[in-house]
């Protein structure tokens, strides 16, 4: 009999633990430290796609200065891990930080089961105030599309443009729209070109510079994007950008200039190509996208300096990408940033035109040999020289695998199955990928992947309720904290949501 008792109580105990642990996360109580006083007026959210620590840290190393963001007086460190995986997507991350609720990879402005959730873009439409949403990439991207946007898996663009058009947002900037045709029969609701769709809502598409820099508050809503798309319907990497280009700093000017006005507004900009960088190992090519963000972030400070009582810039990035290491095996403790200055394209200039070019001019065939002088005019790297004096020269090892990537390339080889391959190249140009691998290496930078990784970042805050962003916490903890400045109960915005936050 008491061998049957102690066994129920065993069975008892079991089932709580077992029920205890189904309680899904987000029905747990979250304690939250928020601001409790007046609402700020001018609400900034600025987000690195793909800046971690190591990305701020190459940044400043490489230009000798400080970057604005690292001044700020609040810094804090934010985990990002999405409600179905460890390391993040964009689409997950960003609707965490837009709306507090995490949820699964691909899904952006719902939960897991789903249902749509408010983002504070949204909240902040709807108490009055003015809107903008701004992007180094399609406007119709993973993380501008989480302030606007509803939809189970991110490629859905066609849908996602439709819910621009029906955002009534007052300005979208930067990149373009990938698919408002349709094309990739992502939507079963077709309901004609988006484009057209945005202009019957009432928005003024501008592509040209001049017309550009001309808008007024009283043109009304805006769509805009850079004349130039260089990939995916993104804008151009800072470095391969020409004076008739729109950067992410004047595209962030103008959305300031087209927004104020007596309610207040949010502005949502991204710098989403440091990402893209990232992904590519081109630490070049990221950490000219991470000055041109940071130049962003000093429109805004300009702006604050004018309103300090009625301001909060908060800077932050949505994951880690590329898991950049500050050090090389190769190189000890030896730091080289100097050696990435020669670089003077990102590497998807060099592979759209420079190693295309080569290809169609050689199809019956040229030696490495014969492009050598062409990496060395664009990336600085030497093929004579001591190495061990000179950073720049190419060492025994790094020749031999730069001729591996070269014959692949000229192959026309890119989509390797082969785990070790793929290790080496991803899906990039064998080659493009392999000189900036050999150039990063002896600068003192190392790679370990070709996506994000799950490392926490950095999030830095200024202006009214920015003490809050001090400290540890998570991503979904930063829609809390602006929702709170803004003077909305930090919570999620959904009908089934059963996320309940405890303010402190």
């Amino acid at each position: 009999m008491k061998v049957s008792i102690k066994v129920r109580k065993l069975v008892m105990l079991l089932v709580c633990v077992m029920l205890m642990a189904a309680v899904p996360a987000q029905a747990k109580v979250k304690k939250v430290r928020v601001y409790k006083g007046q609402p700020a007026k001018y609400i900034f959210l600025f987000i690195g796609d793909g800046m971690g620590f190591p990305q701020k840290g190459a940044t400043e190393a490489f230009t000798g200065e400080q970057l604005m963001m690292n001044t700020f007086p609040a810094q804090g460190m934010t985990t990002t891990y999405a409600a179905d995986r460890f390391i993040t997507g964009s689409a997950a991350a960003a609707t965490s930080l837009a709306s507090g609720q995490k949820t699964n990879i691909g899904m952006l402005g719902m939960d897991p089961g789903q249902n749509h959730v408010k983002s504070i873009a949204e909240m902040a439409k709807a108490s009055g105030k003015k809107v903008g949403i701004v992007s180094s990439v399609s406007i119709d991207h993973a993380t501008p599309a989480a302030f606007y946007a509803h939809v189970p898996t991110r490629g859905q663009y066609y849908d996602i443009d439709i819910a621009l058009a029906e955002s009534g947002f007052d300005f979208f900037g930067g990149g373009g729209l990938k698919d408002p045709l349709n094309k990739k029969k992502n939507s079963r609701n077709f309901k004609g070109d988006a484009l057209e769709v945005i202009k019957t809502a009432g928005y003024k598409v501008v592509t040209d510079k001049d017309e550009f820099l001309a808008l007024k508050p009283a043109d009304g809503k805006v769509i805009s994007w850079n004349n130039w798309l260089q990939d995916s319907k993104a804008l151009p990497y800072a470095m391969d950008m020409g004076p008739e280009d729109i950067t992410l700093p004047e595209f962030t000017g103008k959305a300031i200039e087209m927004l104020d006005n007596p309610e207040g507004f949010f502005l949502m900009v991204e710098g989403g190509k440091i990402d893209w960088a990232c992904h590519a190992n081109d630490a070049a090519a990221f950490i000219h996208n991470t000055i041109s963000f940071d130049d962003s972030v000093k429109k805004a400070v300009e702006f604050a300096k004018k309103h300090p009582k009625e301001t909060l810039i908060v800077v932050t990035g949505d994951h880690e990408c590329g898991g950049l290491t500050l050090g090389f095996a190769g190189t000890k403790y030896a730091s080289h940033f100097n050696a990435l200055k020669p670089q003077d394209v990102s590497f998807q200039k060099f592979s759209d035109e420079v190693v295309k070019l080569w290809k169609k001019e050689h199809k019956n065939g040229a030696s490495f040999e014969f492009f050598q002088p062409t990496i060395t005019h664009f990336f600085g790297l030497e093929f004579d020289g001591d190495a061990k004096k000179n950073p720049m020269v190419v060492k025994g090892y790094q020749l031999a695998m730069l001729k591996d990537a070269y014959a692949r390339t000229m192959k026309g080889e890119k989509k390797f199955k082969d785990p070790e391959l793929y290790n080496l190249y991803g899906g990039y140009d064998p080659l493009t990928v392999s000189i900036t691998h050999v150039l990063n290496n002896n600068a003192g930078l190392g790679w370990t992947s070709f996506k994000h990784t799950g490392v926490p970042v950095a999030t830095s805050a200024m202006g009214v309720g920015s003490d809050s962003f001090n400290g540890y916490y998570d991503n979904v903890d930063v829609a809390y904290k602006l929702m709170s400045i803004m003077g909305i109960a930090p919570k999620v915005y959904s009908k089934n949501s059963k996320v309940k936050v405890a303010v402190n």
